[in-house]
C-alpha cells in the first residue's frame, strides 16, 4: 500500500469533507494508478482543475502516483501566473458558450438575456450534454458532480448555488465574463440571436399599447417571438448591471 499527500485550493475545496478542506491530507492506493483517477476518486471533478503540481513540477493528468508523493491541485482561473506550467486543457475555448444541464433552465435564460449562447433544453441525456460540449466546445454547467466526471469532459463547472440570481452571478465570477455581456441579442427561449425589425413588419403582432408607446424591435428567426424595451427592460438591465 502506498501513500501520497494532496492539498486542493480555493474552490476545489467545495468538493471536499470538511475533514479535507483547505489543508494537506494523505490518500492510500496501491499499484500505479494517474493522478487524475486518484483525484476524481477523491471526489474532485477533472474540468474544475487547472494545475497539478506534483512535488513542486507541474504534470498532466496521465502522471503515475509514487509512494510519498506530494500532490498540490489548482482550480481554473486561480489568480497567479501560471504560464509556464502544464495547462490541462488542450487549449482555451475561442468563445464562451455554454450548455446546461436539465436542473438548469432558469440559469440558461439569464445568461441569455446577458447575451451568452446557452443551450438548454429540459430534456436532454447526459451523452447529448457531453457530446454537444466536446463538438461545439461548450462549457458544461451543471449540478451533477457526476456528470463531470466523465473522461470526455474537457470543460465543465459545477454550479453551487440552488437559486438560479446566485447562479449567474457564480458563472460571471469564475468565468470573468463581467465585460462580455451584450444583452438582449438573444431569444431568452431559442438561444438564437434577434435580429432587428421595423415596426410595420411586427405591427399586427403587437399589444395595443405597445403599438402606441414602442417603435424599437427584435424578432428571433426561429420561433418568431418579438422583444421591445418595455417595463421590465430596464429592470433586467439593472439587474445585469449589478451582477
Amino acid at each position: 500500500m502506498s501513500v501520497a499527500w494532496f492539498r486542493f485550493y480555493e474552490e476545489l475545496n467545495d468538493f471536499l469533507s470538511s475533514a479535507r478542506k483547505r489543508q494537506d491530507f494523505s490518500t492510500s492506493f496501491t499499484g500505479n494508478p494517474s493522478v487524475k483517477d486518484v483525484i476524481e476518486s477523491i471526489g474532485v471533478p477533472h474540468p474544475e482543475i487547472d494545475l497539478i503540481l506534483v512535488n513542486g513540477n507541474s504534470v498532466d493528468f496521465n502522471y503515475k502516483l509514487r509512494n510519498e508523493d506530494r500532490v498540490s491541485v489548482y482550480p481554473v482561473f486561480e489568480s497567479f501566473d501560471i504560464s509556464g506550467a502544464t495547462h490541462l486543457r488542450a487549449k482555451p475555448l475561442r468563445e464562451t458558450k455554454f450548455i446546461c444541464d436539465v436542473h438548469l433552465g432558469r440559469l440558461a435564460k439569464y445568461l441569455r438575456l446577458a447575451g451568452f449562447d446557452t443551450v438548454y433544453k429540459s430534456d436532454l441525456t447526459d451523452n447529448q450534454i457531453i457530446n454537444a460540449s466536446v463538438n461545439e466546445r461548450r462549457i458544461i454547467l451543471t449540478r451533477d458532480k457526476g456528470l463531470l466526471k466523465n473522461r470526455k469532459v474537457t470543460h465543465g463547472c459545477w454550479i453551487r448555488s440552488a437559486y438560479p440570481r446566485e447562479q449567474f452571478s457564480e458563472v460571471i465570477r469564475k468565468f470573468d465574463l463581467r465585460n462580455s455581456f451584450n444583452p438582449f441579442t438573444r431569444c431568452l427561449e431559442c438561444n438564437e440571436v434577434l435580429v432587428e425589425v421595423s415596426k410595420d413588419e411586427v405591427i399586427n403582432q403587437l399589444p395595443p399599447k405597445t403599438k402606441k408607446y414602442y417603435n424599437s424591435f427584435k424578432n428571433c428567426p426561429i420561433c418568431n417571438r418579438i422583444f421591445w424595451e418595455g417595463s421590465h427592460y430596464e429592470k433586467m438591465k439593472s439587474y445585469i448591471i449589478s451582477v
